[in-house]
Order: C-alpha cells, then structure tokens, then sequence
C-alpha cells in the first residue's frame, strides 16, 4: 500500500486504483493528465485530500484505493468526477465469518546501529521507564480537586527532584458495581504499574464503591513498593498527609538514573485522530515503517481503535502469529460489531464529520488507512481492555477509536510514548508523551504549537527511508529524555475512561 507516483498536485497509490488523490484544491474544468498520457476534464470542484475517478465507473462497482475496495459507487461515475458521500457508499454490512490464512506478515529492516539503544530507567522487576515521574492517581471522581491541588504542590516542592508530578482526573469509581467496577479498576491498576512511574500515591475518600483497600489487591505485588495509600475520609489534614508521602514515593525514585537499555525494552502505541484523505498515504505508513523497526530490533509496538479495523481487519488477521491469536482477533473484531449492535447502532456509521471534511468518505477507507500504522510485523497478541502487554512484537489491544480512551489503553497496556497522526490536528495529550505526526506540511506549519513531526515531507521529495529515519531518531531522543513532546511542554495529559468496560 506504498505510493507508486506522483505528480506534483496529486498523487496515485497503487496501479489498481479507480482514484487520485488532490494534494491541492482543483477547480472545475482543470485538466488531470496521467502518466500513461491519458486526459481528462474535472467536472467538479474537489477539495485538497479528496479522491477523482481516474475513468468512468458503473453503479454498483467497487471503488479501488490502495489495491483494495473503500465502497460502491451509489451511480455511475464519469472520469473526472469528484469522489465522495454524494456517489459512494461502504460495501460493508452484518458480521462476518472470517479463514485464517496466513503469510501475510513480513521480516522488516532493523533501525540503523546508532538508533539501537535508549537511556532509560531500570525499574526493579526488569521493566524500563522513559520518564520518573510521581503519578497521583484517584479511586473515585469526588476527590479530583484535592488529587490536582496535590499534584500542584507536589510539583513545586519536589518537581527538580523527578521529571514531574501529575494528577490524571477521571469521574468514576463512586456507584459503580460489577463488571463496569472491575473494569475501572483494572485500567486504573495499569496505570499504576506503569514504568513511567517511578512512583504513585493512590488517593481515595472513603465512601466509595472503588474502595482503596479493594483497589490495591488489583495491583500486582511487585508494584506495591513504588505505591503509597492514603484516605482522605480518615486523615485531618489529606494533603499534609499526601505531601508526606509524595515525599517517599520522591526518594524512592531519585535512586534510579538513566542508563543505555536495548529496543527490546521499548513499547510504542499507535494511534490516528482528526484523519484526513492523506492519512493512509503519509503519516499512518510512516508510523507502520517505525513500528516495524521497532519490533525488527526486538521492542513493542501497540495498535488499537478496534471500529476503525472494520473492512481491513483481513490484513491484520493474516498476520496472526499462529491459530490462536487469529481466533482471539476474530471475537475482538465480532465483539465490537455486536456491541453496536446491542446498543441499536449501525456497525458502520463512520467515518467522523471532519474525517470526510479532510477527504474520508467510507469506513473501509478509513480503516485501510488507519491499520497502516501496524505495519508489516507478525501479529503477536491480541488484548483486552485495561491488560498489559506480556509479548515483544505487534500487540492489538482492544478498545474504541475515541482519542481519550485509546491513548489511555495504549498507556495502560504499557507504551511508554504514542504515535500520534493527525490530518486536521489536535492538542490532546495522554498520560505517556504524546508525538502529534502530520500527514501534510500545510497542518505542520499552521499548527507548530501541536505538531511534533511532519510527515508532508513524503509529498515533498523525501523519502521513506529518510523520513522515518527521522523520526525513529526523535523517538529515542524523547525516551531518552533529552526532549519532551509539545504535549508535554504544555502540561497537557489527559485520561479518559471506556465507561461499558470491555465487550466481551
């Protein structure tokens, strides 16, 4: 699914594709000459990121883009037309039966020697950290305001003895029964356990169903050193009490420095937002390329947004490293198409208003796209919402496409930084640094304040090889700590919890 040519004001993805690609605004009229000396008149008006049929198309027909179907023509389409929601409809529909067949996968090229290492922290139960920071974290949403004004104290009194002290509000825990509880308590414990962390105080009020006692037999027994306890309800004075703990946590994780670590120890989540037509032809290859580096070196790489498999899931189940893991992908796959429909929802409403604003116009599209963030590698694992990785290579984890709840899977699952592409931008940063990738110079210069890395370079005469160099190269800078994401210089993180838990 790479780029085979291009012209200058538009771009053409695989030889057997209905469509082009606009890499500026066309008016109506403007002739389009192809390589193999073909013309054409537009007959419409196409914005920048949207698709022009290349030759006529009969009503019914499957449209082509990487090599594959994104839908089916609503009409007949004349050469030269604008492509979008007007005259083309996704082809997907019900739940499927899916065969494995396997060999798919590819070996990939490891990073260049000098990229091969990063200075990390060692925690005590072998994992490694990027970052050695004090996370506070809350078992339920009523004691939000004392966790932030504790984590503004925090940070004033010990930030130049950390990398930082950071409260991650969220507004559950309280009420909760079941299975919606457990699965609370899960994706809280694994932040907790998360090695970025060098240290956390578990703060709750007493009265909670997410009782704090209840809570800390979630947490594994090797984390349990790097974890003080405290209830507001019980202490005269909670942030006292909370600066005083916060104060071990500090002089536990002052003890650990930075040292040279292997790829192996490196977990990166993928993830896409605010996509555009160019998506799946800059940014989200470029990540896949990276990935796979990544695992090539021996490290982790994460992909979720389950909803935006749907149409491309085939690519990734053929992947699967063996039977087992593509049976797991399956249900994952079929859980969340049912769970739309246990909810009445159509399984295939999307893509987002400003996804087709960027030049989007069906699911499938979307989705060929969107998994080009996995790359190549071999499928290792499938998880569930709120788990850790225990495997190097390509994980899937299993949660929704929605920014806030993905990126806080990805970071409970064990990323220590995500990918991050964007077509149309956004500031939102989660709990691990966040690397915001443009899939077009035009977003990158707008927005320096967001974006981390532009991968509009690939329109612009550089290439892969190249680019992803780069950007493999900032990626150790960052887990090494020599430089933080834009996210992080702006003090934005965010959590957000999947409020149904998971869907099977």
């Amino acid at each position: 699914m790479n780029t085979t040519s291009t012209v200058q004001d538009w771009i053409a993805i695989h030889p057997q594709d209905d469509v082009i690609i606009t890499l500026r605004e066309y008016t109506k009229g403007e002739t389009i000459v192809l390589p193999d000396d073909v013309s054409f008149a537009l007959l419409d008006d196409v914005p920048k990121g949207h698709k022009i049929a290349v030759h006529h198309i009969e009503a019914g027909e499957n449209v082509m883009k990487y090599g594959f179907s994104i839908g089916v023509a609503k009409e007949q389409i004349a050469q030269g037309s604008w492509i979008h929601s007007h005259n083309l409809k996704t082809g997907l529909h019900g739940l499927l039966d899916y065969e494995y067949n396997p060999g798919l996968a590819s070996k990939t090229e490891m990073p260049p020697e000098h990229l091969r290492s990063f200075d990390g922290y060692l925690r005590p139960n072998g994992e490694a950290g990027i970052r050695n920071e004090i996370w506070i974290v809350n078992t339920v949403g009523c004691i939000n305001k004392v966790c932030e004004a504790l984590a503004r104290m925090g940070q004033s009194q010990f930030g130049k003895r950390v990398d930082g002290v950071f409260h991650f509000p969220h507004p559950f825990g309280c009420s909760q029964l079941g299975d919606d509880l457990k699965y609370t308590q899960q994706l809280l414990a694994s932040l907790v356990e998360h090695p970025n962390a060098g240290g956390v105080l578990v703060i709750g009020l007493g009265c909670e169903n997410n009782q704090v006692d209840q809570f800390r037999e979630c947490i594994a027994p090797e984390y349990q050193g790097k974890v003080r306890f405290l209830k507001a309800q019980e202490i005269d004075d909670e942030l006292e009490e909370g600066l005083r703990l916060m104060e071990e946590l500090v002089e536990v994780a002052e003890q650990e420095k930075r040292q040279p670590l292997p790829l192996s120890k490196l977990k990166i989540g993928l993830k896409c937002g605010g996509s555009d037509g160019l998506s799946g032809i800059t940014a989200n290859p470029l990540v896949g390329s990276v990935a796979d580096m990544l695992v090539a070196a021996g490290g982790t790489a994460i992909l979720t947004e389950v909803p935006e498999m749907f149409g491309a899931e085939t690519i990734l189940m053929n992947r699967a490293a063996n039977e087992q893991v593509f049976d797991d992908l399956v249900d994952l796959v079929n859980g969340f198409k049912q769970y739309f429909v246990n909810h009445g929802q159509n399984i295939y409403e999307n893509p987002s208003p400003g996804n087709k604003a960027g030049g989007i116009t069906t699911l499938e599209e979307k989705s060929l796209g969107c998994t080009q963030k996995g790359g190549r590698s071999e499928v290792v694992d499938v998880l569930r919402y709120g788990k850790r990785v225990t495997k190097t290579g390509l994980n899937i984890v299993e949660a929704p496409g929605n920014d806030l709840v993905s990126v806080t899977a990805l970071s409970a699952a064990g990323a220590h930084i995500v990918l991050f592409t964007t077509g149309r931008g956004t500031p939102f940063g989660g709990p691990v640094p966040t690397v915001k990738i443009a899939t077009q110079s035009d977003l990158a210069n707008r927005k320096k304040h967001w974006i981390d890395f532009n991968a509009g370079q690939l329109l612009e005469g550089q290439t892969m090889d190249d680019v992803r160099v780069q950007l493999f190269s900032q990626l150790i800078d960052i887990a090494s700590g020599r430089s933080q994401t834009l996210s992080e210089q702006h003090g934005f993180r965010e959590i957000a919890i999947f409020k149904d838990g998971v869907i099977l």
